[in-house]
Parts: C-alpha cells; sequence; structure tokens
C-alpha cells in the first residue's frame, strides 16, 4: 500500500504541474493587450481647447454675442441659428451700400455716406406689418444698449410723417425714423417684404440684409459677427 502511495505522487506532481501551465498559457493568451497608438487617439490641439495658429483657427458657430465665452460669433453660425428671419440680397453682401440721403421726422437729413467709421442698420418696415411692430422693442432695447457713436439706426416706411409722428410717440420708439416715398439706390429699391434690414459694417459695405423678425440677440449677434 505504502509502495503504491508513492508510485502515486509523481504522478499527482506532474499533473497538477500540467494543470498550473494550462492555466498560465491560457490566461496569457486571454490578458488583454494595452492599446496601440493611433491617430484616432490622438488629440490635436484644436481638439484640447489650445490654442491653434491664425491660418486654422475656427470662430464657434453660435448665434448668441459670444458674451459668455469672449468670443465673436461667426455670421454664417447667427444665419445657421436663425429660427424667424433668414438672409436676404446675398449677392451684395460685401459690397459698398449706395449712398442715399433722406430728412428724419424732425426734419434733419440724413446721408448714409456720412455714417462711416460706425455701424449702420437700416430698416425698412410700416406700422400695419405685425412683424414689424413686433420687432420694436427689440429695436429699442439695442438703442439702448449701443450708443451712438457706435452705431446709427435708420426706420425707413413709405408712410405719412403725420401717421408715424404719431406713432413714434404712442411707441416710445428712441431711434430715428424716415417717411419716404421716393425710390431709392438699389438694393434698396428692391425692398419688397418687411421687417427687412440691412447692416452696413463701418467701412461702408453690406454685411449682412435679412428677412422676417430679428429678435433683439440677434440683432447684437450680427452686428459683433466676423
Amino acid at each position: 500500500m505504502a509502495e503504491q502511495n508513492k508510485q502515486k505522487s509523481p504522478l499527482v506532481a506532474i499533473l497538477i504541474s500540467v494543470i498550473i501551465i494550462a492555466i498560465i498559457v491560457v490566461w496569457a493568451m486571454v490578458k488583454p493587450k494595452p492599446a496601440e497608438p493611433t491617430n484616432e487617439g490622438q488629440v490635436n490641439q484644436q481638439d484640447s481647447g489650445q490654442p491653434v495658429s491664425d491660418d486654422t483657427a475656427t470662430t464657434p458657430l453660435t448665434g448668441n454675442t459670444g458674451a459668455d465665452t469672449g468670443l465673436k460669433p461667426s455670421l454664417k453660425g447667427v444665419i445657421e441659428e436663425a429660427k424667424t428671419w433668414g438672409p436676404a440680397f446675398e449677392s451684395w453682401i460685401g459690397k459698398s451700400a449706395p449712398d442715399f440721403s433722406l430728412m428724419d421726422l424732425t426734419g434733419k437729413q440724413h446721408r448714409l455716406s456720412n455714417y462711416r467709421g460706425k455701424n449702420v442698420m437700416i430698416i425698412f418696415w410700416a406700422t400695419w406689418c405685425t412683424p414689424c411692430v413686433r420687432e420694436i422693442p427689440g429695436l429699442i432695447e439695442l438703442r439702448n444698449q449701443v450708443s451712438q457713436d457706435k452705431l446709427a439706426m435708420l426706420a425707413i416706411s413709405n408712410e405719412s410723417p403725420s401717421l408715424l409722428e404719431k406713432f413714434v410717440a404712442q411707441q416710445k420708439i428712441n431711434y430715428t425714423v424716415f417717411s419716404n416715398q421716393e425710390t431709392m439706390p438699389t438694393p434698396f429699391n428692391l425692398v419688397n417684404f418687411i421687417p427687412c434690414s440691412f447692416f452696413i459694417d463701418p467701412q461702408g459695405r453690406i454685411k449682412l440684409a435679412t428677412a422676417g423678425l430679428l429678435p433683439p440677440k440677434d440683432m447684437n449677434a450680427i452686428l459683433q459677427a466676423q
């Protein structure tokens, strides 16, 4: 009996060794390998939020004013996020705005070219136009926010001066209003929908024209956009 136990002991030891080796081999086969570096795993400067060179930097496509990020919104982004208006007269973007001269309701003469060096917002509107009237509080707010030495706001209607004077007083409009029945230079004479606004940059170029109701945040975003 003792002799049999002596014979079994080496066999048991060998069997245990084989089992251990098998476990090691299997573990080695299924052990996860470290991921190899790939292009997909690399984070470039722009993705990491680090500064990028001037030729690759882009402005986030956002319709806000940029006040919360410190960045100016892009004009493309403002247009893409528009909900109550759309771009108009797109072939005129970047072109010099034709000069014109109009007399406001107080009898003061205004020439567009005299506003070089500041932004100009030209608003085509009418008292009977519901979207135009809905836009007025935002225009009043904009006039309160931006000083006249930085922005001129010229609102043009083809209605009579007496009607406009009464309406301006009722609505407490604080920007410049014109009564005009005369033909204006192109593209202003092609406006056949209201409200319609033209944004002119300090160099006298048409930055953007819009058709539809502009919310206050969009007015600010367009003025600040690059």
